[in-house]
């Protein structure tokens, strides 16, 4: 009779051991590699203090038939959290959710050195993709999750939103493909950081576009110089001059690729362009532009924004 009744005592410890309170004082965040296997994970989670007893871990997790369900990747175990529940968590597979986000105007270039920089991805990217095929936006990934599948997956985010924006997008555009208009709005991106301004910005392109006019956009003369990275300087009149793919001052119509990857918001505002009559804008000294309608208003603008510029050099 007492062995019995010592068996039940121990049983009813360990039960209550299982599921009592125990582990960190404090929020524990342990990275489980893949094929560690159960005697492994136990051992990392004793080594990090979250769990009090090696021996009832392996007993727990046997109990719970979670042995061969266990998820490898980065876990964070709340303070004091019982040995049940981290079982639960590791075959529940709720690993740590991280962040990766692709700014608005990045280059190709950029956002591939971005993540190779991100020491909790995985693996190569063998190749850059093609230049604004990637959507910028905030992206979950989880430890160890790969490069290449988190590129992947802005090509597809990029693809699907170009498709719903080209089906919605105004009649009479002068714009001949999807590609055409990541094209457009990649330059749209470049010329304005302020949301009010990229579809004012957009219909002026638009409308040089429809009139046979050259664009006149210095951010693609200084891809064609760069291939996507900061010039760090000013344009020089040589380079305003060089006839070259993407110099959008020496020739009509769009440069042969995008020169950055635009957001949604760009995206749209090429789609849906202000329906105006400004064939010119140039910097008002406010952080945004000043738009006309002809040259010669063009011009006097553009004399107020070199004043402002002297006002600024002198100060």
């Amino acid at each position: 009779m007492l062995p019995i009744v010592l068996a039940a005592a121990v049983a009813g410890w360990g039960y209550w051991h299982l599921h009592a309170p125990g582990g960190a004082a404090s929020d524990t965040t342990v990275i489980i590699p893949k094929g560690t296997g159960v005697r492994g994970t136990a051992d990392l989670l004793d080594k990090a203090g979250v769990i009090d007893s090696r021996t009832l871990f392996l007993v727990g997790v046997r109990l719970d038939a979670a042995d061969r369900h266990i998820k490898a990747g980065e876990y964070l175990f709340p303070a004091h959290v019982s040995m049940d529940r981290v079982i639960d968590l590791l075959r529940e597979g709720k690993t740590v959710v991280r962040r990766f986000t692709v700014a608005e105007g990045l280059s190709v270039k950029q956002v591939v050195a971005a993540l190779k920089a991100e020491p909790t991805l995985s693996g190569p990217i063998e190749t850059l993709p093609p230049e604004g095929s990637l959507l910028p936006e905030t992206y979950n990934y989880s430890y160890g999750d790969s490069r290449a599948g988190l590129l992947a997956r802005m090509q597809k985010a990029m693809k699907d939103k170009l498709s719903d924006l080209w089906q919605a997008r105004s009649p009479g555009l002068p714009l001949q493909s999807p590609e055409d208009a990541v094209i457009l709005a990649s330059i749209v991106e470049k010329e304005t950081a302020l949301p009010d301004e990229r579809p004012r910005i957009a219909g002026v392109f638009v409308n040089r576009l429809e009139a046979g006019m050259p664009l006149q956009s210095d951010p693609t003369i200084v891809y064609g110089i760069t291939g996507g990275e900061p010039l760090g300087r000013p344009i020089r009149l040589s380079e305003l001059q060089e006839a070259t793919p993407y110099n959008t001052y020496t020739f009509t119509g769009l440069p042969p690729t995008p020169i950055d990857n635009p957001g949604a918001a760009s995206l749209e505002a090429v789609m849906q362009p202000l329906d105006t009559k400004d064939l010119y804008f140039v910097a008002n000294g406010g952080g945004g532009h000043a738009f006309s309608r002809t040259y010669a208003e063009h011009v006097r603008n553009v004399q107020k924004w070199r004043s402002l510029e002297r006002a600024g050099d002198e100060h």
